[in-house]
């Protein structure tokens, strides 16, 4: 067996300088002995022999003393062992020339020669790696290493099912720190003799490719866009930056099926998706209603929950405003009565620009208000907060009298602005007094809260907002301007002038943004396609529970989620998309869509695409027992939600794909995909087939700078991994790190937090990667001659070291 493998070997040197190497162990011998003692020796040698400067003779009592050992070790020639002169010969100190080293050892073979064990190996101590990774991955790629491993062996199959990036730009941190961890888990699985087949995603549907595509045409391209061409070029876009990012992953050392990855824009996954949408609509949980919803006005079309950012330090002008009191509720008291005449009852809005839609004020039955004397005229507010009024309002406050919220419902006012006369209504829990009067003003068309309490008085859904954010001329005066801007000024100096505003201020608070344009939204009424979370919420939360969530705390994140959501909205007012396979009637409006239909349209586009949608005319997208009444149909516009798209891929994919098992062992994602990809997948898994779509579900935290901040382009702390990798365009101050120095840094942080990453960690990081990969190159040195079959050591012989 090589010396060395056992206790009380003998250890070596090795000494970088230009090469020169030394000894690390030794085979036993029959002059062992002499070898043995002149380790200490050695070792003093070392610390005075510099690389190729100085050999073993320039240590004479080392020389003396064991001269068979030093010649057997490199002699004079001051090379080490794996040294050795250039010239054929050489003279030595007394002049006479020398044999050459290679016919020396013919002529006379020292005994020692063989009982030295050399490090040797061909694994190199620089990694080179902008050379070699691509050529390893090239190697795999030729062998089909990953392809042998995860699809042709035998052995039970483990599917971790990939959440689709958008193609849209070139890949992030997070994106490697997400892909790479995948790697990780999907190689030990492989390694477990497990069939990990991986199968990444895209997914290639939305606004930001479909504005993407319009920024890059020119105005008179614009005029003469079809939605057909439209699509074809936003397609182009979408599969080029698919080939854009594949070969960035393929960059990071992942193991996939790169060759065939799901993308959301293949007729299969689109026909799969609309099945998925046909299910839910025969299970009844798909319907058409006009009520309020979020509305991007620079994209011009409806947004879902997961749609929306807060970006920290939005400020809204705020104002109080009082509403004179026309009549008193029958429930009012003659005392109260008397005190109700002529006051106002004053409410609270961070939206100044829906107080031309305002139809109700909204109180809790439960809290108690009070009539109040101010130098101005008496208010109605809630009684806890009239010390807080009174600094806001800057005036006294007196109490005329008290009474409960249930006892004022029914009583009216006048609007200010508009001539009607709205009712004091009772609202729900939302109405609190942590902030405003206590009183809400209500809007029914312009909030969920509100259209609630709308619907329970039969209140009007006004709404007199149009698709750009301007008022439409159900707003009077207003009519024109943009409710965000031009019009909350012109909305705030009307109330001043009828004396009705009582306060204005700023107010910072969290407000919902685009997110992709990363402009503030609004809330408007409008004719939408929903999904009625409300028929399958129990479900929904009764398969969260089976689920493994890691951290555990991922559960409760669902669960509130899922718990408090409202009813989806799946439509959108866009082109680049999956349409929603309904058909109107041209005079009436009402939709005729149901399950012949949508399997009609599902067996074209398998064969088509959604291009069929806009390619056909109606009378080809209608079953035969339909088409008699395709004359007086039309299409409809609206596609789905790209939340829809991608979370239907257990369907188009897991479904699909040999192999793949629904539901998957594993989802992994962000932390922010709980409001994301993992509900909307859920949703629509269980509204069809009353399942969750993963038995297992991780998350990691979110890509920061070295200093715990938001990576941003403007600010500069933007890390690129390809930088990392392949380095910069001054190599000195932007090395070439590699693959594998970034996929350790991935192995050494603490996914299940925020990580922190940097010039000075991966500095710190490549110091580690070289540690490593010295260390290897020392083992693998010394196992160069080790033969399994003669030096092998029973396990039960082992040593406790080893």
């Amino acid at each position: 067996m090589a010396f060395g493998a056992r206790s009380g070997s003998l250890s070596g040197l090795w000494l970088g300088g230009r090469g020169a190497t030394f000894p690390r162990a030794m085979r036993c011998s029959a002059r062992a002995r002499d070898v043995a003692g002149a380790q200490t020796s050695v070792m003093r040698a070392s610390r005075g022999v510099a690389g190729r400067a100085r050999g073993w003779h320039a240590v004479p009592s080392f020389a003396a003393k064991y001269p068979r050992v030093a010649a057997a070790v490199g002699g004079g020639d001051g090379q080490g062992v794996q040294g050795g002169s250039n010239s054929s010969s050489s003279k030595n100190s007394n002049g006479k020339q020398q044999t050459p080293k290679k016919q020396r050892k013919k002529e006379d073979e020292n005994p020692y020669s063989k009982t030295v064990n050399l490090p040797v190996t061909s694994f190199d101590m620089r990694a080179n790696s902008v050379v070699k990774e691509p050529q390893i991955q090239e190697f795999w790629a030729k062998n089909g290493i990953y392809e042998h491993l995860a699809v042709e062996r035998d052995g039970e199959a483990y599917v971790l099912h990939d959440g689709p990036p958008y193609a849209n730009g070139d890949l992030h941190i997070g994106h490697a720190l997400n892909k790479i961890l995948k790697d990780f888990i999907n190689r030990y699985q492989l390694l477990q003799g497990k069939k990990a087949r991986f199968v990444p995603g895209w997914d290639t549907h939305g606004l930001p490719i479909e504005l993407k595509v319009l920024q890059s045409m020119k105005s008179k391209e614009r005029q003469g866009l079809t939605p057909v061409t439209l699509r074809e070029k936003a397609k182009a876009f979408a599969l080029e930056t698919v080939d854009a990012q594949r070969e960035q992953f393929k960059r990071y050392g992942i193991w996939a099926d790169w060759d065939a990855p799901y993308v959301t824009l293949q007729p299969e996954y689109e026909a799969a998706q609309l099945r998925v949408f046909g299910k839910m609509v025969t299970n009844g949980h798909v319907y058409r209603g006009r009520k309020p919803v979020y509305w991007s006005p620079s994209s011009r079309t409806a947004l879902a929950e997961a749609e929306l950012e807060y970006p920290d330090g939005h400020v809204s002008k705020s104002i109080y405003v009082g509403l004179p009191v026309e009549t008193v509720g029958a429930n009012v008291s003659a005392q109260v009565g008397e005190h109700l005449a002529g006051a106002a009852v004053a409410v609270w809005t961070t939206t100044p620009w829906t107080i031309p839609s305002n139809l109700a004020v909204g109180v809790n039955e439960a809290l108690v208000y009070a009539v109040v004397q101010t130098e101005e005229g008496k208010l109605v507010v809630a009684e806890e907060l009239i010390s807080v009024l009174e600094e806001k309002l800057g005036t006294k406050m007196s109490v005329l009298c008290t009474f409960k919220g249930s006892e004022i419902e029914g009583t009216t006012y006048r609007h200010p602005l508009f001539d009607r006369v709205s009712p004091v209504v009772i609202g729900g829990d939302y109405i609190t007094t942590d902030a405003g009067t206590g009183l809400v003003h209500t809007a029914p068309g312009h909030g969920q809260d509100d259209y609630i309490v709308g619907q329970k008085y039969g209140l009007e859904l006004l709404s007199p907002v149009d698709d750009a954010g301007r008022f439409t001329d159900e707003a009077g005066k207003f009519a024109g301007l943009q409710v965000q801007t031009e019009g909350t000024d012109a909305v705030i100096e009307a109330l001043r002038e009828q004396g009705a505003l009582l306060c204005e201020e700023d107010y910072e608070h969290r407000y919902p943004y685009d997110w992709r344009t990363k402009k503030p939204t609004i809330t408007r009424a409008t004719d939408q396609w929903f999904a009625s979370v409300d028929g399958f919420r129990t479900t929904a939360l009764d398969a969260i529970k089976k689920v493994n969530w890691i951290p555990e705390s991922g559960e409760n994140r669902i669960t509130s989620m899922t718990e408090g959501r409202n009813d989806w909205c799946i439509s959108r007012q866009r082109t680049w998309g999956v349409p929603i396979p309904v058909f109107y009637h041209i005079e009436t409006g009402e939709p005729l869509m149901n399950e012949d239909t949508i399997n009609h349209i599902v067996a074209i586009v398998e064969q088509e695409g959604t291009d069929a949608w806009y390619v056909r005319e109606v009378v080809d997208l209608l079953p035969d027992t339909y088409k008699d009444q395709a004359p007086s149909l039309r299409k409809g516009t609206d596609t789905m939600d790209v939340w829809f798209d991608s979370g239907s891929s257990w369907s188009g994919v897991l479904g699909q794909r040999e192999g793949l098992n629904h539901p998957a062992d594993l989802y992994l994602e962000g932390s922010d995909q709980h409001r994301g990809w993992f509900q909307s997948s859920l949703l629509t898994s269980v509204a069809s087939e009353g399942i969750a779509p993963y038995k297992n579900v991780l998350t990691h935290g979110f890509v920061l700078d070295e200093k715990g901040m938001k990576m941003s382009k403007s600010v500069g702390n933007v890390v690129d991994p390809r930088k990392i990798i392949v380095g910069g365009n001054n190599q000195k101050t932007d090395p070439a790190f590699g693959a594998d120095v970034l996929r350790l840094w991935v192995a050494s942080v603490d996914y299940t937090s925020d990580v922190l990453i940097g010039d000075r960690i991966i500095s710190q990081v490549a110091d580690v990667y070289r540690k490593i990969r010295f260390t290897l190159r020392y083992i693998l040195g010394n196992l160069s001659d080790f033969d399994p079959a003669k030096d092998a050591i029973p396990f039960e012989s082992l040593a406790a070291t080893d």
